[in-house]
């Protein structure tokens, strides 16, 4: 792909192309991958942490990448099968995002400087977010109660996808799994969001992936992004500069 005057040199493998239901291939893709660019070293140091001393950590969505795997949460909403695919759901503990569980931003936020720690680190040990001043959210569609709550009880989130805190699993570590518990129609077809959370901003939001005129709310712990950034993040150095600078 043609970087011009992006942020970052942005390149795809063939591989990761998308095709139509009849197979045929599209001028689409899968995965986009990033590098920095030497000439935009002061742009970096604008909107990078990574060149001074800072106090934030962005949370890897690893039970959202793992609802979102074959064989798993997805594919009981599509009525491919039962409730058997919304129970003991590998945990993929691997770093392979897709655009549901944040792919762009991760790349972006990583080649920025930012630290990261992943959902099973917070379930595990919620008091891990009391180490930081500033905690920026991905795509956690899909948390415990545990990580809920640390979440909700932090000072300033940054809630930078819609749709995040939506539905409730427990994880099995011992069986390396992720157990549906409450949310996203389910056990009930009334139940959206699993933990009845009061600023749940999942519609209309989520799927306004062109974030033309994209800004942020304010709740009581942070603010939340009106719009899914993954299609803009690698290119808006606004939304990058008002990420740091929160």
């Amino acid at each position: 792909l043609a970087s011009g005057d992006s942020i970052f040199e942005t390149f795809v493998y063939s591989g990761d192309r998308k095709y139509t239901d009849e197979g045929a291939p599209t001028t689409e893709f899968e995965q986009r991958h990033f590098l920095l660019k030497p000439e935009n070293n002061d742009l970096y140091h604008e909107i990078g942490v990574g060149f001074e001393q800072h106090n934030s950590v962005f949370v890897v969505p690893i039970y959202t990448m793992s609802a979102y795997a074959e064989h798993g949460f997805y594919n009981y909403y599509r009525g491919e099968c039962g409730t058997e695919c919304l129970k003991d759901i590998p945990i993929r503990d691997e770093l392979r995002p897709t655009f549901e569980s944040s792919a762009n931003t991760i790349k972006v936020l990583r080649l920025l400087g930012y630290p990261y720690i992943t959902d099973i680190e917070i379930d595990k040990d919620p008091s891990i977010l009391n180490l930081f001043d500033k905690v920026i959210l991905l795509h956690s569609e899909y948390v415990t109660k545990t990580e809920f709550e640390a979440i909700t009880k932090h000072p300033k989130v940054i809630y930078l996808h819609p749709n995040a805190l939506y539905a409730e699993i427990k994880a099995d570590y011992e069986k390396n799994t992720i157990t549906l518990v409450r949310g996203h129609n389910y056990p009930s077809p009334e139940i959206q969001n699993g933990f009845d959370w009061k600023f749940d901003n999942t519609h209309p939001f989520e799927y306004n992936t062109d974030c033309e005129n994209w800004k942020f709310d304010k709740i009581d712990n942070g603010m939340m992004l009106n719009c899914y950034p993954e299609n803009i993040i690698f290119q808006d150095k606004r939304l990058l500069k008002t990420i740091k600078e929160y």
